[in-house]
């Protein structure tokens, strides 16, 4: 009888390799694939199989725990991103995503539903569930997006799973992503999460126009609002007249996200109220990115600290600080003054 050795081999010619124990030339007990990728599969081997809790690691620090039969992923299963947060949790059936299942976006939203026999998110009974983790937009969605939901309050989720109450003559929601020239289908729809958090009016800075509100205390790091607008390209905003700039923000190295005018207007466009927020050099919010079942990928306005209720929710505009030529800080010329004034009161002595 050959005695169990603990060893490693080649597994093909790709360079992939096994370090674990072996028995009569199979794979048992525990051990450690190395992909040629930079993947690995850990876990315990009976008869050169895989079975019971197995963590597989992608190439970019993701994680994936899962249970195996047979070599194969079937039962329960969590998966992590390079940064550790949960990406997904469900079922797989056969190494394939099965019943029930969430998938979670890095900015705090989720989508819940029964996956289909590709494992997509397709169905007429799947919800995207907002960052508070209660109101959802439930109804039929393909592949994780949204084709037509009504408003849901998340009212339970005893052992997994949750259940939802659609609200008496909710609107339907559909997904309506923004182009160069048309910023939505619906303008004054607003969204229901962000018609929770926050409310517009005059805001408390001298000439600054309206101002974005919170309607309800907050803690640190809650969504307060969306920034949707139409979707234009940094060289079209950096050719023209800084006071059509009023209201972009950069989205990613391709595009900016704009509310030209009239849609600056509440009468106009009240679908999303992010671009109402106005500048601070000491800030209580922050932009952040968010991919919205609704608008798709835009940014977001986050809190930095607790707020509390009817305070001005601010964000730093980000302007480049750093002279260019002859010109001075790619800036309009109110946030050249306000800087001036702020970069003063940061030199003045204290205690005088």
């Amino acid at each position: 009888m050959m005695s169990a050795c603990r060893c490693w081999k080649d597994l093909s010619s790709s360079s992939d390799r096994f370090e674990g124990h072996f028995s009569h030339g199979e794979k048992n007990g525990k051990g450690k694939f190395f992909f040629f990728d930079g993947s690995t599969l850990e876990g315990f081997y009976v008869d050169d199989a895989l079975h019971g809790q197995g963590m597989y690691t992608y190439e970019d620090g993701g994680v994936l725990h899962g249970t195996y039969v047979d070599g194969d992923l079937n039962g329960p299963a969590q998966e992590f991103d390079g940064e550790g947060r949960l990406v997904f949790k469900g079922q797989y059936k056969d190494n394939n995503r099965c019943g029930e299942c969430w998938v979670y976006y890095p900015d705090g939203g989720c989508v819940f539903g029964e996956v289909n026999e590709d494992g997509e998110m397709t169905g007429k009974s799947v919800a995207y569930i907002y960052p508070d983790r209660r109101t959802a937009l439930c109804g039929s969605f393909v592949d994780g997006e949204l084709i037509e939901a009504r408003l849901g309050t998340l009212i339970s989720n005893e052992g997994g799973r949750p259940r939802f109450e659609i609200t008496p003559n909710s609107p339907v929601y559909s997904y309506d992503k923004s182009t160069s020239t048309c910023i939505a289908t619906h303008t004054l729809l607003p969204d229901p999460y962000e018609n929770q958090k926050v409310f517009v009016a005059d805001s408390m800075i001298k000439g600054a126009g309206q101002g974005l509100f919170a309607k309800m205390d907050a803690e640190t790091d809650t969504v307060m609002a969306f920034y949707n607008g139409v979707r234009i390209t940094h060289s079209e905003v950096d050719s023209r007249d800084w006071a059509l700039n009023g209201n972009t923000i950069s989205l990613d190295e391709d595009t900016v996200i704009d509310v030209p005018q009239p849609f600056d207007q509440m009468e106009r466009y009240c679908a999303s109220l992010g671009h109402k927020a106005n500048h601070s050099f000491t800030p209580n919010c922050k932009y952040d990115p968010f991919v919205h079942p609704r608008f798709g990928s835009i940014k977001c306005v986050r809190t930095l600290r607790p707020v509390q209720k009817d305070e001005e929710l601010m964000v730093a505009y980000g302007y480049d600080h750093k002279p260019t030529g002859k010109n001075g800080p790619e800036a309009p010329d109110w946030y050249k003054q306000e800087l001036e004034e702020f970069q003063q009161r940061q030199a003045a002595p204290t205690g005088q």
